[in-house]
């Protein structure tokens, strides 16, 4: 594939709706595009993942470049404008994952080694639904020699480590009372308790220094509603947790602090999903040198990255602990954003230090 190619196949794929749930469309696409650049074996699996295999199935490394095709809702007409290429997922994550797809198609078949992309489903959920069924496949065939994972990074930056994450869904509901009563109501009920989160996740960061070290919570959702009978409030508090924060001992403080606040009548119920352990990868390993290296031949300065998001490093890291970092084209500030795009040279330098870094092992 050329530059030309490389850019027209980001095109198309950022032309295809693929929200979390309902990738099949983009997972048909990737897949046909990849037999026709020269892949040995294309298919969408079972939790739709698009994946492509280069090299012999039972070549003795296999390595994975993990990346996922599932994108954050909200339209961003496809065009290029000044070298750059706008439409939502242009970086996160559709561009690493175009950039992964060229730079194993410019290498061709190589010798002892399976190459094996992916672009998986639910990244953008909290279920991470197709990380979870590739990482139990390899844990089942055999764990990959080293994995990128598809996020993107800058193409001059390596990410190491995500920090994890809990989402915590507060309901509080009770009797209508006259405003001008003594009692506070359920929507009162609910800020306090969030105040409680702010006041507590503040507690546990004060001798943290940096984000990355410390609890950093977000108010992502809120309702209410009443029937003149009952009257209820919901709140959705997202929390970014960092290396160590044990989430069992988390999920009780919160529930605690739910407790404290909720007055009878009222009564309330905590429900937790999403729950990911912070990761942090080694820097020293022969993946991160090649990587670096690729950099330093596209004249980069590389550096080194600690995401305060969370990734499907979180979901495949711990349990096959091989080799692994994050590597993509794109400016993570413009994740999930109305202006997202992606720099045409940035994708361009990118492909070619996955390409070099691949060749190197």
């Amino acid at each position: 594939m050329n530059d030309t190619q490389a850019i027209q196949l980001l095109h198309e794929m950022l032309a295809i709706e693929s929200l979390s749930g309902a990738e099949s469309r983009h997972a048909h696409f990737l897949t046909r595009q990849m037999i026709a650049n020269g892949y040995t074996k294309t298919y969408v699996d079972e939790a739709g993942n698009a994946v492509g295999e280069m090299g012999a199935a039972d070549a003795p490394r296999t390595v994975m470049l993990l990346g996922h095709q599932d994108t954050v809702p909200g339209r961003i007409p496809v065009r290029m404008e000044d070298g750059r290429l706008f439409g939502r997922g242009a970086v996160d994550a559709k561009g690493p994952l175009a950039a992964f797809t060229t730079a194993v198609a410019r290498l061709g078949p190589r010798p002892g080694v399976r190459f094996v992309v992916v672009g998986a489903t639910e990244e953008e959920a909290a279920s991470s639904k197709g990380a979870r069924f590739i990482r139990d496949r390899f844990l089942a065939e055999g764990v990959p020699a080293t994995c990128i994972i598809g996020e993107p990074s800058g193409w001059e930056r390596i990410t190491l480590g995500y920090k994890g994450r809990l989402l915590a869904d507060l309901h509080i509901e009770g009797p209508c009372g006259h405003s001008a009563g003594d009692r506070l109501g359920v929507n009162e009920q609910a800020v306090a308790w969030w105040q409680q989160v702010i006041g507590y996740a503040k507690i546990k960061s004060e001798e943290q220094a940096g984000p990355f070290r410390q609890l950093l919570p977000s108010l992502r959702s809120m309702a209410s509603g009443a029937d003149g009978l009952r009257e209820w409030a919901d709140l959705r508090v997202g929390l970014r947790l960092p290396p160590g924060c044990g989430i069992d001992a988390l999920q009780t403080d919160l529930s605690a602090l739910a407790q404290q606040v909720t007055t009878a009548p009222a009564t309330w119920r905590l429900a937790c999903s999403g729950q990911e352990p912070a990761y942090v990868a080694d820097k020293n390993t022969p993946l991160a040198r090649a990587l670096l290296a690729g950099i330093r031949r596209e004249g980069g300065k590389p550096g080194y990255l600690l995401k305060t998001g969370t990734s499907d490093m979180n979901v495949v890291g711990p349990a096959w602990g091989c080799p692994i970092a994050a590597y993509g084209p794109g400016d993570s500030s413009l994740d999930h954003t109305p202006e997202e795009h992606i720099e045409l040279e940035e994708y361009l330098r990118a492909i070619r230090v996955l390409e070099g870094a691949l060749r190197a092992g």
